[in-house]
C-alpha cells in the first residue's frame, strides 16, 4: 500500500523538481535581461548623471532616481501576477483530495523577494552610474 501511494504520487513530485529547476532558469535569465537593460539605461543617461552630480545631486539620490524605474515596472508585474498565481494555484490545488488553502503571505513573501532580486540587479548598475567622474561624462560635449 505504501508503494502504490508513493507511486500516486510520484508525478507529482517530478513535475515539482521540474518547475523548480525551470523557475531557477527563469529567474536567472531575467536578471540578465533586467541587468543589460540598466546598463543601457544607465549608458544613454551619462550626461544627464553627470550635471546632476555637477548640480549637488548624491550618489543614494542618483541610485534611486536609477532604481525607481524599474521598482515601477516590477510593482506592476506583481500587481499582474498574484491574481493569475492564485487562480491556477487554485485550480491545480483542486484536484487533490485532501485540499489545502494558499496562505497571503506566500504572495506577500514572492513579492517582496521580487524586489529584493531585482534591487540588487538594478543597483549594481545603478551605482556604478552614479559613481562615475561628471567630468568624464561631460567633456565629450
Amino acid at each position: 500500500m505504501d508503494e502504490d501511494f508513493a507511486l500516486k504520487f510520484e508525478d507529482t513530485r517530478r513535475i515539482a523538481t521540474l518547475t523548480g529547476l525551470f523557475a531557477g532558469l527563469t529567474i536567472f535569465i531575467s536578471c540578465l535581461g533586467l541587468f543589460g537593460l540598466a546598463a543601457y539605461m544607465a549608458e544613454n543617461r551619462v550626461k544627464e548623471i553627470g550635471v546632476r552630480k555637477v548640480l549637488g545631486a548624491s550618489v543614494a539620490s542618483i541610485a534611486a532616481l536609477l532604481s525607481g524605474e524599474f521598482m515601477i515596472l516590477v510593482g506592476i508585474s506583481i500587481f499582474i501576477a498574484i491574481p493569475t498565481a492564485w487562480y491556477i494555484m487554485n485550480l491545480w490545488l483542486s484536484d487533490f483530495s485532501y485540499r489545502i488553502g494558499i496562505q497571503w503571505w506566500v504572495f506577500a513573501l514572492s513579492g517582496i523577494l521580487a524586489i529584493i532580486v531585482s534591487l540588487l540587479t538594478v543597483s549594481y548598475q545603478a551605482i556604478k552610474a552614479a559613481l562615475l567622474d561628471p567630468i568624464k561624462s561631460l567633456r565629450s560635449e
